[in-house]
């Protein structure tokens, strides 16, 4: 076999079509024809001296020898498109993007956002919100702001904050003579289910909350509204439409604000926290370091306004 390397456009043939175990859906992501991707792959088992692939009628498998070198050629490409998008970085001007999900940025990051602006003027911040877990190895961002247990392939994740959820409501439900004055009394009113996390994770729900304050033999509504982003099920309990079993650090400037209480003080901690992840390759590029800092300025300060009451 040849010292000299293989040529950049088989390898790239090579890399697209163990992803995706295909040489149709390779061919389609490059922009060849299957022939010529298979005519590259050929070129490269003849520069080799090794088959890498065995071909079926209808599907190809890896050699043992394609095994051996595919998880090598995979990290080499996902090396150079990360060098590729810090020059491309850098190249654009002084830029930060940071994903998040869309109720955490609408609820907690846009509000303070101004703040960082102001602390980095020199940083071009972009937020990108969005449902989808950014993959960090190929996505362009940054930083990424995950509700999870923090623990990430190559990444460094700083813990910014547990979450708590606890019945919310608009003020005007304490008043007048059908207030919710006790536990008891959430029998009688509408409640507003946050569906966000299901099939995802494990959030507490209203029938723990309810075994969780001694009261099992309340069987929660399942007719009540239900909402599939976190932040419309807060904005529902704002408008007086019921009551929320709500994710404190998403409601925190509501409850500041006085637009949304706690009439109860048990709040139940959940399984997940946020945390702040990047690359651990990158963890110490000062956009990043900047951003992480000021991200836990901010939430000492949120969380020294948390509710009072006991936490399960």
């Amino acid at each position: 076999m040849s010292d000299r390397l293989p040529s950049l456009n088989a390898l790239r043939a090579f890399e697209a079509a163990v992803r995706h175990m295909s040489f149709q859906k390779a061919a389609e992501e490059l922009f060849v024809t299957p022939a010529a991707l298979s005519y590259q792959i050929r070129q490269l088992e003849d520069q080799l001296g090794l088959k890498l692939f065995i071909r079926h009628n209808r599907s190809i498998e890896l050699t043992e020898h394609g095994r051996l070198i595919a998880p090598g050629v995979r990290d080499a490409f996902d090396r150079l498109s990360q060098t590729m998008r810090q020059l491309e970085t850098r190249r654009a001007g002084n830029v930060l993007v940071v994903s998040a999900g869309p109720a955490f940025t609408a609820k907690w990051l846009a509000p303070r956002l101004y703040r960082f602006i102001a602390q980095y003027p020199d940083v071009d911040a972009r937020i990108t919100a969005s449902i989808k877990m950014a993959d960090l190895e190929h996505d362009d961002i940054d930083v990424a702001i995950r509700f999870g247990q923090g623990d990430y392939r190559n990444c460094d994740s700083v813990k910014l904050v547990d979450e708590f959820v606890t019945p919310l409501c608009a003020p005007t439900l304490l008043e007048g003579e059908d207030a919710l004055s006790s536990p008891e009394n959430l029998a009688d009113v509408a409640l507003i289910h946050d569906d966000t996390h299901l099939g995802v994770f494990y959030l507490p729900d209203w029938q723990h909350w309810l075994d969780a304050a001694g009261l099992s033999g309340v069987r929660p509504s399942t007719s009540g509204l239900h909402f599939n982003v976190a932040d419309h099920a807060i904005d529902a309990a704002i408008s007086g439409a019921g009551v929320v079993l709500g994710r404190m650090v998403l409601a925190q400037a509501d409850i500041d604000a006085g637009r949304l209480v706690a009439p109860f003080d048990l709040k139940l901690k959940a399984d997940y926290s946020f945390f702040a992840v990047s690359l651990r390759s990158r963890s110490d590029e000062p956009n990043i370091v900047a951003f992480r800092s000021w991200l836990m300025e901010e939430v000492e300060g949120s969380t020294d306004r948390a509710l009072p009451g006991p936490a399960v």
